[in-house]
């Protein structure tokens, strides 16, 4: 049986959903200060059932991450991920500021509150830094994102969070998506939504289907760069500081980002566990991908925020029980 959830919108700033007293999730809109974190909406924080916390927010290694966030690490020569942006083997990672864009919220299409589900549809627009166009920045991308909090199961010790995107080329020449790994760096093909954790969570364990994965940073090694189409699913677990307990995160993809015929590109998983805690279903991973002047593409993820160490038959047994 679901529980229900309570929603508290502080207009143009954050929505913040609770259940049983706990606050499960902030969803932040309000533009941060920082230009160079790549300004943009994020969900944290993120926590258990039990009021444990599962999402980090701008460690002291990388200032621009932020809970769960849309991202796009390499984008035609612009960084929507914010902070430093890789410029080659010869180069590394500059401090380059004109190379950072930004997420503009610009409103909500629907917001719809049941006893125990949330839905809304924000529209956000992707602008390059103010530099490349002086006219206060170029806008490059309309996005329509959809964001569903829901199945909150005590029993279970479980709550779902569905995040799609559906994002529309409007600059007026060809977009170019790519990671890190697109422009050089060995597997590190970040880009995409992506999920930072605790500190408390480095070196925890990460699994996926047919027995991939295992203990800390050996077990993210062996997820790294798979594609989702062998692995739609990557679980990874963290043992909190200051309580004696687990918690578990279950990221997965929708059966549509792993049609061919239907995603605009083949995801692969992005997985660390040290130095950092860190999962991403990267969208262009190994190889950069195209998006023709007004084209668009999709995907769609689901986030398991449980309590409790889970193997993989409790990782595969929810996905079993609970539809898309």
């Amino acid at each position: 049986m679901t529980q229900r959830i309570t929603v508290t919108h502080t207009h143009g700033e954050r929505i913040s959903v609770a259940s049983g007293g706990v606050e499960l999730m902030a969803y932040v809109y309000r533009p941060d200060p920082e230009a160079f974190e790549a300004r943009k909406p994020y969900a944290h924080p993120l926590r258990t059932l039990a009021g444990n916390p599962v999402s980090g927010y701008r460690p002291s290694d990388h200032r621009w991450h932020k809970g769960l966030q849309m991202t796009s690490s390499h984008l035609s020569g612009q960084n929507f991920w914010g902070g430093n942006s890789y410029l080659g083997p010869e180069q590394g990672y500059q401090h380059v500021e004109e190379r950072v864009g930004s997420m503009r919220h610009d409103g909500f299409e629907e917001f719809a509150v049941a006893d125990d589900r949330l839905r809304f549809v924000e529209t956000l627009t992707w602008v390059a830094n103010p530099s490349v166009q002086h006219s206060g920045g170029q806008e490059w991308a309309r996005e329509v994102r959809t964001i569903e909090l829901h199945s909150v199961e005590p029993e279970e010790g479980t709550w779902a969070l569905d995040w799609s995107i559906r994002l529309t080329n409007i600059r007026g020449e060809a977009l170019h998506f790519g990671s890190p790994t697109t422009a050089g760096r060995e597997m590190a093909g970040y880009t995409g939504l992506n999920w930072r954790g605790p500190r408390d969570f480095t070196g925890g364990d990460v699994i996926g289907p047919d027995g991939r994965g295992g203990e800390g940073e050996k077990g993210a090694s062996d997820l790294m760069g798979t594609p989702a189409a062998e692995a739609p699913w990557v679980a990874f677990t963290g043992e909190h500081d200051g309580v004696d307990g687990h918690s578990t995160l279950l990221f997965a993809h929708a059966p549509e980002n792993l049609d061919h015929t239907d995603a605009i590109h083949a995801s692969h998983w992005f997985v660390r566990s040290e130095p950092i805690p860190s999962v991403a279903p990267s969208w262009a991973f190994f190889e950069e991908f195209e998006l023709p002047p007004g084209e668009s593409f999709g995907y769609r993820y689901r986030v398991v925020v449980a309590d409790g160490a889970w193997d993989r038959a409790r990782a595969e047994g929810y996905l079993e029980n609970h539809g898309w």
